[in-house]
């Protein structure tokens, strides 16, 4: 196969790199994109306590203002994809000022918008920003880092993926209760525009680049299958009836065309013209630890960014501001633990952290089915404390294996599925919880009740321990690009 014959060439490197201090200049690089990226994801979830304020704002239902978070989500589905092109195509510093141009043209938008439209749309130009940063950072680091030296390089991208969206409610809230929503455009602004403004001036990186002919066709079928597969979860977790098209329909169609889509990636990447590559599914390690971050995506964004939120205001009747300080100490809990996390998995490897972090998480997510009416908030900070450990135990852990089981060549593609997936399984997390919750409350209620968020807390609860069962099946070692290309 073609991996192993590329896998040779690389195989002498990571002892060449291992004997050197990684270069100063690639650690400038990587701040600039970590800075950047922590801007964006942090507007993934800043809206998501603005909700009943944008719903009265903007004359809209509450279940139409969630499309200000579902459809942030389901752009970032759709544009992620075809990151592994992107990233072969053109060059990090090009994929990196269309980013930030992209998602500071959006939050401008945003923070003008005259109504519901107008905002959804700057949020979709914001979205398309965001879906290519992810990736351009992971294979950065990839790229940058000695194979040494990744687990703890990877633990700092972990903290903005995770603290970013874990953050957005607690800084949405604070913003919300003195200013109006517009300000949490208006504050990002600058900072967008600052970050591309160094980023012009700093990142030089040399790259590789391939004339990959782009497969329209692929793109085509990417967007209709994710998006119609995202529009159907996130319809479901709407509720309350009533839509034009059952969602069950752009689901089976999304899946349908998704088909499609892998059977032609699957053809062209035999002439190494895929528009998203799936070879990273012949590696055992990549495989594994790709399901665990798909379960992870599903509570952090299902359960810590909407359902406690949810659960705060409407059960406990918190503040927005209340219920987004009550998520904060979790929050920075799995960002202090990032980079620690990182350096252990270096030296123990995958198994001593995933499988005792998620044993963390299923028990966070089982303790939070006893909350109540009477409960007090330090129960709920407490609970998702213990929850937001396990996945800080998990997270570096797993993008580390997945993406270091790979070849160089497959770096790329390898981070645009990781990326996807996190969009994926955090619209399914958010789709299948409010859902339950809603069904689970019965007719008559105007919201989810304190029994329907403990089912949907109990569906939560189960998703733990199938990833405490999957963690078993991680290898016992750090996975290494040098036996990337033997699928493990």
């Amino acid at each position: 196969m073609t991996d192993t014959a590329q896998t040779g060439t690389h195989t002498a490197e990571p002892g060449q790199q291992d004997r050197q201090a990684v270069d100063p200049k690639a650690l400038l690089l990587i701040g600039v994109l970590v800075a950047s990226a922590f801007v964006m994801i942090l507007n993934e979830t800043i809206l998501s306590v603005a909700l009943r304020q944008l719903s009265q704002e903007l004359g809209v239902a509450t279940t139409t203002a969630q499309w200000v978070t579902s459809g942030f989500l389901l752009t970032m589905a759709v544009v992620i994809p075809t990151t592994g092109f992107l990233l072969e195509r053109f060059t990090p510093r090009q994929v990196f000022l269309a980013s930030l141009t992209s998602f500071s043209a959006g939050t401008l938008l945003s923070a003008l918008a005259p109504g519901f439209p107008i905002l959804l749309a700057g949020r979709v130009v914001q979205a398309c920003g965001t879906a290519v940063m992810i990736p351009l950072l992971m294979t950065s680091v990839m790229r940058l880092i000695p194979e040494n030296r990744r687990g703890s390089m990877m633990g700092t991208i972990g903290i903005v993926i995770a603290v970013a969206p874990a953050l957005g409610p607690t800084i949405g809230g604070a913003i919300l209760s003195g200013l109006g929503w517009r300000w949490m455009f208006w504050l990002v602004l600058p900072l967008a525009i600052a970050a591309l403004l160094i980023g012009a001036r700093w990142l030089r990186l040399d790259s590789e680049t391939r004339k990959v002919p782009l497969d329209v066709l692929s793109v085509i079928l990417s967007a209709l299958g994710f998006g119609g597969l995202l529009y159907g979860l996130s319809s479901i977790g709407e509720g309350g009836g009533g839509h034009a098209v059952p969602p069950l329909v752009p689901i089976l169609g999304g899946l349908a065309v998704l088909s499609v889509f892998v059977w032609r990636q699957l053809r062209l990447q035999r002439r190494d013209r895929a528009l998203l590559d799936l070879r990273p599914f012949e590696s055992r390690d990549f495989v594994v630890s790709l399901t665990l971050t798909g379960l992870l995506f599903m509570c952090l964004l299902g359960v810590a960014s909407i359902m406690l939120p949810l659960y705060l205001q409407t059960v406990l009747d918190a503040s927005a501001f209340e219920s987004g300080l009550a998520v904060l100490p979790g929050g920075l809990a799995l960002g202090l633990l990032g980079r620690p996390v990182g350096s252990l998995y270096d030296r123990i490897g995958p198994r001593p952290l995933v499988i005792p972090g998620t044993v963390a998480m299923a028990t966070g997510l089982w303790l939070f089915t006893t909350l109540g009416h009477g409960s007090a908030i330090t129960t709920v900070v407490i609970y998702h404390v213990i929850m937001m450990i396990g996945l800080a135990l998990m997270m570096t852990p797993l993008m580390t294996q997945a993406l270091g089981s790979l070849t160089e060549h497959l770096h790329s593609h390898g981070s645009a599925i990781l990326a996807t997936l996190q969009q994926v399984a955090g619209a399914l997390g958010t789709a299948v919880f409010v859902t339950v919750a809603a069904v689970a409350s019965g007719a008559g209620s105007t919201g989810p009740d304190a029994d329907g968020l403990r089912v949907a807390f109990m569906i939560a609860g189960a998703i733990g321990l199938i990833a405490v069962a999957t963690s078993l099946l991680l290898s016992k070692h750090k996975s290494s690009s040098a036996a990337g290309g033997h699928g493990h």
